[in-house]
Parts: structure tokens; C-alpha cells; sequence
């Protein structure tokens, strides 16, 4: 552990948002709570480099903390006048394929916050590159007033109807709070052979992330 409370593994991490603020203020409260923490540990922060709905309010809390801020965002998007103007750093690229395989490659753990259908392709996508073997990153859900209760409840199913295996569903770890999510995700370690193939059976019952 660090001086500033985080571990050195965890310098960057990437958070996956949505571009509406959510129907009650709780979800952009956990937005900033977050985003406060993010930026008193040191820890920079990668997203999808818009400046509207829950994605414009991670930046701006961050940046108004004196956080850095590293935003990726495919190039149609910024002549929709959809980024954001005051980043640390804004990479512009050519497709959303690219631009998940920088924030993969810039980032040490990631977050998904409540969203919508984008936030939870990205986060399914990293989650899949772990189970792969492609990265050995902890990837987390924010579990915002149980936004993603039943998500959860999905992959339990999945892991008794045996598509999914327990181990794989260890990886989506889950806490309702950032400061436990952090924490979580600071202390997760991945599996010494952390590779999926098709001869392993999945077991019958369900992991806990």
C-alpha cells in the first residue's frame, strides 16, 4: 500500500459510464464519490472522453479535485461536439474497437458504473479478455442502490446451468460503495493459470465476486 492509501497497481484505472445522468440523483452522487476518492489517492482516470451524462460528471469532479483525466473517444463522436473540452488528454481513434484496446492498454483495473447498453458491452468485453487470459486486470461493478442486482443474479444462474464457471464469475467483483470497491479490487490477484479453455467443465456452484 501506498502512502496515498492505493496500492501501485492501481495508478490507472478505467471507468466505464453512460452519456445519460440516470433518473435519480443517487447515481450521480456515487459518481462523485467516486471521483473524489479517484483523485485523493492519485489514481487517474481513463473513460470514454465525452463530456455529458454520468461521463461528463466523473470528468468534471475529477478535474475540479485536481485529478487527471485521460479520455478515448472515436472520432465521429467528436465532430458530434460530444467530447469533452478540458481533459488531461483526449485520444482521438478510429473505431470503438481501437478505442477499447487503448483504454485496455492504458488503464490497471476497471469500473463500470450504472449505464446503459454501452457500458455494459465494454464492461461484458473486458471481463471476457480476463476469462481469456488477455489481461489480469480487476474489473469491478459499482453497484449503485442495486443497479446491477439483477445482472448478478444472471451470472449465478449462468454458473449453475453450467455456462458459466465459478471462477470465471470471481472475477466481476461487486460492492455498492467505491471505497469498498477500491479496496476490493486493490487486493484481488488473478489465478496463477488465468485462461479459459474449452476442456475445463464449469462447476456447479456459484463464485461470489
Amino acid at each position: 500500500m501506498s502512502p496515498n492509501g492505493t496500492t501501485a497497481s492501481l495508478r490507472s484505472v478505467c471507468v466505464f459510464c453512460g452519456s445519460n445522468p440516470g433518473r435519480t440523483p443517487v447515481y450521480l452522487d456515487t459518481v462523485g464519490e467516486l471521483a473524489d476518492l479517484l483523485a485523493a489517492r492519485g489514481v487517474r482516470v481513463v473513460y470514454g472522453g465525452a463530456g455529458v451524462g454520468t461521463m461528463g460528471a466523473l470528468a468534471d469532479r475529477v478535474l475540479a479535485a485536481g485529478g487527471e483525466v485521460v479520455g478515448v473517444i472515436p472520432e465521429q463522436q467528436v465532430g458530434a461536439e460530444i467530447a469533452h473540452p478540458g481533459l488531461t488528454e483526449l485520444h482521438v481513434v478510429g473505431s470503438m474497437h481501437e478505442r477499447k484496446a487503448l483504454m485496455n492498454e492504458l488503464s490497471d483495473g476497471f469500473i463500470a458504473l450504472p449505464g446503459g447498453l454501452g457500458t455494459l458491452e465494454e464492461f461484458a468485453e473486458i471481463v471476457t479478455w480476463s476469462q481469456l487470459g488477455l489481461h489480469r486486470k480487476p474489473t469491478g461493478l459499482l453497484n449503485t442502490a442495486g443497479f446491477y442486482d439483477l445482472l448478478l443474479a444472471f451470472l449465478d444462474h449462468a454458473v449453475r446451468e453450467r455456462f458459466l464457471r465459478a471462477d470465471d464469475r470471481a472475477l466481476v467483483l461487486t460492492a455498492a460503495g467505491a471505497p469498498d470497491l477500491l479496496d476490493r479490487m486493490a487486493g484481488w490477484a488473478p489465478r496463477a493459470d488465468q485462461r479459459w479453455t474449452s476442456a475445463a467443465e464449469p462447476e456447479r456452484d456459484p463464485g461470489r465476486g
